[in-house]
């Protein structure tokens, strides 16, 4: 059996955005998770847990950070629904003490932490403190609570990559758009930006997937699809490929692109040959080069800013790749543009 080419049109979806300023947040989110855990098919019990950490991380929002927050539902590949909540608070001083039973600052039970991690599949959390010694884009709080939706997943996709995409002004139509492959211990993507945005950006860039799933290599990929786009409008595409065993890398591009690779001795920032695939562009040479024992590679669209500096988020390239995602795509997205991230991890 061929295994499935992940397409983040279709396999990852914002279900549901809100901003938390007050206890009256949890109204419409327990409405919109209720609706979505029934038509994903989920059990009553998972639904009810779900339905409980929403409520906590909501709570914790406005309680910790004065409503400056934000909660989201996305459906990801594995398949999995993952909650998660955004704070711009002052963050967590220390995580481990904040994390145990019966430890409160808000005058609480104090058993919120633990509660969202006995109740989740999976959780993660990622914080970083507003100090005067160390200046950051961003201080606060970031959950992430992950439901399985069926009990078989692919570990892999599960545990090593993570997808961001969002469509200008949350519409219909998603200029950018993610095709991801594994075989074996090969981790393959096509990473694609359709010109401008809207129906005909997003048409740009769909049937694609072929390409990613029996091309010879990322030069031939590309290659595929330069001849596909010739009769649309055009895109720009980063092509990369992982392998899981060696830690290998190769990676390439066309156009407004940007790639960030984190190694132990830091990040190494990668922009692409200029042009457009589909029109003119140079030829274009992969990048090749071997990740640390954990190393993290970053793609994205130009809807994702490039001043993308590890000390202004201490910590987080150690974090599981779906978190680093949704923190990089909800603090360094332009709003004026489709925004999309790649993040592939090994170790």
């Amino acid at each position: 059996m061929v295994p499935k080419v992940i397409d983040s049109t279709v396999d990852c979806k914002l279900l549901h955005n809100s901003a938390t300023k007050d206890e009256s947040t949890f109204v419409l989110l327990r409405s919109k998770l209720f609706g979505i855990a029934n038509r994903l098919g989920i059990s009553d019990l998972k639904r009810e847990n779900m339905l409980l950490v929403a409520a906590e991380l909501a709570s914790n929002n406005v309680k910790h950070a004065g409503g400056r927050g934000m909660i989201q539902i996305w459906q990801q590949p594995g398949p999995v629904l993952d909650i998660v909540s955004l704070d711009y608070g002052p963050g967590i001083a220390n995580l481990a003490q904040a994390e145990q039973d019966g430890y409160s600052t808000a005058n609480t039970f104090g058993k919120g932490f633990g509660a969202i991690r006995r109740l989740s599949d999976e959780s993660y959390v990622y914080t970083q403190c507003k100090t005067s010694s160390l200046v950051t884009r961003w201080s606060g709080v970031v959950f992430l609570a992950r439901f399985y939706i069926t009990p078989a997943r692919d570990q892999m996709l599960v545990d090593k990559v993570g997808l961001f995409s969002r469509a200008l002004s949350d519409s219909r139509h998603n200029g950018d758009r993610i095709y991801l492959h594994k075989k074996n211990d090969r981790l393959r993507w096509l990473h694609l930006d359709g010109l401008g945005h809207g129906e005909q950006a997003q048409i740009a860039t769909a049937n694609l997937a072929t390409h990613v799933s029996h091309g010879d290599s990322i030069e031939s990929i590309l290659a595929g699809v330069d001849r596909q786009l010739v009769a649309t409008r055009g895109a720009v595409a980063a092509v990369g490929e992982i392998d899981m065993t060696e830690r290998n890398l190769k990676l390439l591009g066309v156009g407004d692109m940007h790639a960030h690779i984190y190694n132990q001795d830091g990040m190494q920032h990668v922009t692409f040959a200029p042009g457009i695939l589909g029109r003119e562009h140079r030829t274009v040479t992969p990048l090749r080069l071997k990740l640390d024992k954990r190393g993290v590679v970053v793609t994205a669209s130009d809807g994702i800013r490039r001043n993308l500096d590890i000390g202004n988020f201490v910590g987080l390239f150690n974090q599981h790749p779906q978190l680093i995602a949704y923190i990089l795509g909800n603090i360094m997205g332009r709003i004026s543009d489709d925004q999309s991230i790649c993040v592939s991890s090994v170790g």
